[in-house]
């Protein structure tokens, strides 16, 4: 079995956390995002993994050859220019001669990918697309189905009168090749505003599996704090071994409070009566004597001086200083 990761975007709306990083290798309790979409995967018996890469796919291949699991062959497919999710995955179409799987790369959940290719086999789906239920679909993509699972409607980001159900795409789909002749080469195309749609047009085969377990689209500064908060603080992805609170090699001074959830990266440096609360601190960081963090989030070797403040929803690019006595 093999899979394509779509991991192109450019990340917009996570800046600045996303200037210098891709999106997919932003660490979440210390590993990187892409690391739980590859552990999922391989546990649902894939061997072989293609990634549609474009914005900053030189960052994005060191950071993963380095900590692929074994037993896992990744191929690095780099866009010209932006293809869509459509385009990218016609792009990958000299790969897959059988049934395959396909993910959005800003995804963090423990979806059972093996019983949605079951009950992809037992329908005879040309598409299967993974449903989960959220309070706001005018986000995402809403999906009616019919009582047999079904789909009978896709609409991408609905406007609140059009929506009819609180079930969207999860972003994770098993597509059989002969959907790949659908999908024009070399264009920017799109799955959700204009394959999908189509399908269901032409009345084809395309079926949904709908999860109730942990899902989450990070495609915010908030929903990338949220992710590290879920995972410290409801133990979800805990079995894994690369799982932190604290990275390597940090030296934390005296008296120093975390409250709450908290991670911080490798190569950090607290200092002494710091006050950190459910906040995410990334690798180099430094942080004075008696600063105070709340609900916020530090990039890559920021500096933080003594007896700072920052405050809730404050997002700090890779290597901001922030005077002693300041107020954020």
């Amino acid at each position: 079995m093999k899979a394509l990761i779509l991991t192109g975007g450019f990340g917009t709306r996570l800046r600045p956390l996303t200037l210098h990083t891709p999106k997919p290798i932003l660490p979440i309790a210390n590993r990187p995002l892409l690391l739980y979409q590859i552990e999922l995967l391989k546990k649902a018996g894939v061997r072989e993994i293609i990634l549609a890469t474009f914005y900053k796919p030189r960052l994005l291949k060191k950071a993963l050859d380095k900590i692929c699991p074994s037993g896992i062959r990744l191929h690095y497919l780099q866009e010209k220019h932006p293809l869509g999710t459509g385009g990218a995955v016609k792009n990958a179409a000299s790969f897959f001669n059988s049934t395959f799987l396909v993910l959005n790369g800003d995804i963090l959940s423990d979806f059972d990918l093996r019983e949605m290719m079951r009950r992809h086999g037992n329908n005879r789906a040309e598409a299967t697309l993974a449903l989960v239920r959220v309070q706001n679909p005018t986000l995402y993509g809403l999906v009616e189905t019919d009582p047999s699972h079904r789909v009978r409607r896709f609409l991408e980001k609905p406007t609140w009168d059009e929506i009819t159900t609180q079930t969207i795409s999860a972003g994770f789909y098993v597509f059989e090749p002969s959907l790949l002749s659908d999908i024009p080469a070399g264009i920017s195309y799109s799955l959700e505003r204009t394959l999908f749609p189509r399908l269901l047009q032409e009345r084809r085969r395309v079926f949904s599996h709908t999860y109730s377990g942990y899902w989450l689209d990070i495609g915010t500064s908030e929903k990338f704090l949220q992710a590290n908060m879920d995972i410290l603080q409801n133990g979800f992805f805990f079995k894994e071994p690369s799982v932190r609170l604290l990275g390597g090699r940090c030296r934390i001074g005296e008296r120093v409070q975390f409250n709450g959830p908290v991670c911080v990266g490798p190569d950090c440096c607290i200092g002494s009566e710091a006050v950190l609360d459910h906040c995410v601190v990334l690798a180099g960081s430094s942080i004075g004597r008696g600063a105070r963090l709340k609900n916020c989030i530090l990039g890559r070797r920021v500096r933080i001086g003594e007896n700072a403040v920052i405050g809730p929803g404050t997002v700090l690019g890779d290597g901001c200083v922030i005077q002693s006595y300041s107020r954020l």
